[in-house]
């Protein structure tokens, strides 16, 4: 094996790892990150030649599973995770998944993603209002179950066709429509991830999507950093970790936003 191949294997478990680790410590999976990576590898290293835009999505979502799934284990031990409101989220995003994971052999989704991008960074700015808060296990109200079907919908549709996992809509939504607190959201965002991931990814095998020799190396770097994302989030205050969010939806939304102008 040469030292080409090694430093390439290396290369893949870094960026599973880097974006792993970002993705699970606030509930957006880590596609923002491993997407524009191998994206910047295939367009300026022949070595990353393998590395098309259908297979980095279909890489990008079989290591969001085992992001979510590391990261799911250390939060359900902890306590984090709602279950009911992560349940009712997966009624329409899991077929959304399904269908997006279809549309994206067929879409050119550089028009879409300037506009998702603009309204990844509005997203951003809503933390700036001051919403209700309920304890964690407070179910009472009146719960907008259609509001939320459609929202899992999309967010499930745009996870399969961009492969970026759909915490970046998951997240706020949990924030703003039922008052979680940012730990428990982000939480409960990776169980729903967990699942999302899985049938999108099952549909990109089945459609030819995935390179599996670069894959494991992926997975690698994502077991190790979805662990240490969930661990490190329940040490972080509440405030600064919705600040983070909010960085994370802007660096999301510029670039989408540079993807769709380009």
């Amino acid at each position: 094996m040469t030292e080409g191949i090694l430093l390439i294997y290396l290369i893949c478990i870094i960026i599973g790892l880097a974006a792993s680790f970002a993705g699970s410590l606030v509930g957006m999976g880590g596609g923002v990150i491993l997407i524009p990576s191998l994206l910047f590898m295939y367009h300026y290293s022949d070595a990353f030649a393998w590395a098309t835009p259908q297979v980095i999505v279909g890489i990008s979502l079989i290591t969001m599973v085992f992001t979510a799934f590391s990261s799911t284990v250390s939060y359900y031990k902890s306590s984090r995770i709602h279950l009911k409101i992560g349940m009712l989220f997966l009624t329409g995003s899991i077929p959304g998944g399904i269908l997006g994971s279809w549309l994206n052999q067929f879409v050119n989704a550089d028009h879409f993603s300037l506009y998702f991008g603009i309204l990844m960074i509005v997203l951003s700015f809503l933390f700036l209002i001051k919403r209700e808060k309920r304890t964690e296990n407070d179910t009472s109200g009146k719960t907008p179950v259609l509001s939320v079907f459609v929202i899992s919908v999309i967010i499930g549709t745009i996870s399969g066709l961009f492969g970026i996992g759909g915490g970046a809509m998951i997240v706020p939504a949990m924030l703003f429509l039922f008052g979680l607190s940012i730990h428990t959201a982000t939480a409960t965002s990776m169980f729903v991830i967990l699942f999302i991931s899985i049938m999108s990814a099952g549909t990109h095998i089945a459609l030819g999507h995935v390179v599996w020799e670069y894959v494991i190396f992926f997975i690698i770097g994502a077991w190790v950093g979805g662990t240490l994302g969930a661990k490190v989030n329940q040490l972080i205050d509440s405030n600064v970790l919705e600040w983070i969010l909010r960085l994370m939806l802007i660096i999301v939304g510029i670039r989408l936003i540079i993807e769709g102008l380009m």
